[in-house]
């Protein structure tokens, strides 16, 4: 795998702050530093969802390259799939600086961005310019999310769905992050609903232009109680919508962080959410009833983490700051372990193991 300057350049990356960091990060993507993986994915890591074809389940998360400017960059160190965003339909800075924090101690990561994003059009034009190029050659999603001073949340993600449904393979709205104000409250049933019948009606109208009609898929958090997984799981069953993400980061806290950043405001995630996002995780599986395919995020930083999460009812998983501590070369060691995993347990295929310790 040619990503060794990555190795050699993650400890001096660390010693600067972290958003700096991330931007030099991007910049050394975009100069085609990283190379590519030379790996083979095992064909028991193949798998169908939404009539997409997998190579394998492992996905880049949301948050990473927010202006879709490193997705074929992603795709080729050896992920399944990329998503990119959140983005929103007007550009805006998001909060002030400094608004991410490693939490080194806990492999733990603390962001109170608030959607920064350069706008629809540039996100809009990155996914263009790929597609012209003849570059797009992998699975990758578009997660659109609402302007902080916006009333109208639900014409928001409509915009965002409608700008692009004709380049990107799936559709994602963010609804969970903690970072804009009342976001999270858009996870409640009645406001759900309303921003889903709209966004359903907005990829239709682009869906008879385009020609296509990429699945849609609703990001929520991990903070929700017994009550809310359930209105979400009937909300999402109703209306028909192709999955959900689960989850986003949390709001808590666990006694367990040693990090002087644990006091930080804003979402956590890393290594401390795994336990309560695959909580989460299972009981949505379980109060849909295996009907609606899900995506497990949050936490993931080894092999037996992405296969928990298989069998706790995630047809794919994502992840994203455990390559802030364990790089890129990561991606292949979680993708061998779990097609041991897999293989040892008797399984032919990801899909064989979807929801087994729920079901």
């Amino acid at each position: 795998m040619a990503n060794f300057p990555f190795r050699f350049a993650r400890p001096l990356l660390h010693l600067i702050d972290p958003e700096v960091a991330h931007g030099a990060t991007i910049w050394a993507l975009k100069q085609g530093f990283a190379g590519a993986s030379t790996t083979t994915d095992d064909p028991v890591l193949a798998t169908r969802v939404w009539d997409l074809d997998f190579g394998n389940p492992l996905g880049l998360a949301a948050g990473f390259d927010k202006d879709a400017e490193v997705m074929d960059a992603m795709l080729a160190l050896g992920f399944g799939f990329v998503e990119a965003g959140t983005v929103t339909p007007e550009p805006q800075p998001g909060n002030p600086k400094p608004r991410l924090f490693r939490l080194a101690e806990d492999d733990g990561v603390i962001n109170r961005f608030g959607f920064n994003s350069k706008g629809l059009a540039a996100f809009v034009a990155q996914l263009r310019r790929r597609r012209e190029r003849g570059t797009a050659r992998g699975i990758v999603g578009a997660n659109v999310g609402k302007n902080r001073d916006v009333t109208d949340a639900a014409g928001d993600y409509a915009k965002g769905i409608a700008a692009v449904c004709a380049l990107a393979d799936y559709l994602v709205c963010n609804l969970s992050s903690p970072n804009t104000p009342g976001l999270r409250n858009l996870q409640v049933r009645g406001q759900m609903q309303e921003v889903i019948e709209r966004v359903l009606e907005a990829r239709e109208r682009a869906s008879a232009e385009c020609g296509r009609v990429p699945p849609l898929l609703v990001k929520v958090g991990p903070d929700l109680d017994d009550d809310a997984i359930r209105d979400i799981a009937e909300v999402a069953l109703a209306t028909k919508i192709d999955g959900l993400i689960v989850g986003n980061t949390t709001l808590d806290r666990p006694a367990t962080l040693r990090s002087p950043h644990a006091h930080e405001g804003g979402g956590l995630s890393g290594l401390p959410l795994l336990p309560k996002a695959n909580g989460c995780l299972a009981a949505m599986y379980r109060c849909s009833g295996g009907r609606l395919p899900l995506i497990g995020c949050g936490g993931v930083a080894s092999g037996a983490h992405a296969y928990a999460k298989i069998r706790a009812g995630a047809s794919l998983v994502q992840l994203y700051s455990a390559l802030v501590y364990h790089g890129p070369e990561l991606i292949v060691r979680i993708k061998r372990d779990l097609a041991e995993r897999l293989r040892a347990d008797g399984f032919r295929s990801v899909g064989e193991a979807v929801g087994a310790d729920v079901r």
